[in-house]
């Protein structure tokens, strides 16, 4: 038998929420604060004493599900050295064009060297400025570090970092001078010839990081 009430009835919903009050939000003048685990752009850290975190290991790329992320690692020296170990990230890129904010790519991380803050504004003009390079992802230098590369502290082992007997840059410490050629691009229109957009390409959209953009058009 079918329901006199069944057109009225479609029109529950509607009718509900046409009394309840709407809820308007002033962005961008209030910024709703976000949760303190919100899942937002993500930043490379440092050591106390200034020496880099990240290891150039690649997991996080690895990890990546939208394949977001490039990392190219390199050996350390004892004339350039920007981690305590072996190897460090020379070339750091995520591409926030594919970026799915999901977090996988900081749990994969062995050395806590990625992880997320609560930055959220992350629109743009172009593409090129949504493919975060190292030097936009490496955090800023604070009170007691030294800006990398530099010797590790006198005594202390790539261990000792990890275990937090590190907790500033030795006195007398100073910068070592660069002589890596292949020093990461300031931006991610200027690319080194080993990177994934090289020879003054602009990486596409859909051009997924270390894969050829030979043949793809770019606007």
């Amino acid at each position: 038998m079918p329901n006199p009430l069944g057109p009225v009835a479609g029109f529950g919903v509607t009718f509900k929420a046409m009394f309840k009050k709407r809820l308007t939000e002033q962005y961008p003048e209030y910024k709703k604060p976000t949760a303190p685990r919100f899942h937002g752009r993500h930043q490379l850290n440092r050591h106390p004493d200034g020496l880099e975190k990240c290891i150039g290991c690649e997991l996080c790329a690895w990890a990546c599900p939208a394949d977001a992320i490039y990392v190219e690692g390199a050996d350390n020296t004892e004339e350039e050295r920007y981690s305590p170990g072996e190897r460090y990230g020379r070339v750091y890129q995520i591409n926030y064009l594919r970026c799915i904010l999901c977090g996988l790519c900081v749990e994969a991380c062995p050395t806590r060297a990625l992880t997320m803050t609560n930055e959220y504004e992350l629109a743009d003009r172009t593409r090129e400025s949504l493919i975060y390079t190292k030097e936009e992802l490496l955090v800023g230098l604070t009170e007691g570090m030294v800006d990398s590369p530099h010797a590790i502290f006198p005594g202390m082992t790539e261990k000792d970092y990890y275990r937090g007997l590190v907790t500033e840059a030795a006195p007398g410490t100073v910068q070592q001078e660069i002589h890596d050629t292949g020093t990461p691009q300031s931006s991610a229109d200027t690319f080194g010839p080993d990177e994934p957009a090289s020879a003054g390409a602009s990486p596409d959209a859909t051009t997924a990081p270390g894969e050829s953009t030979e043949g793809v058009k770019h606007q």
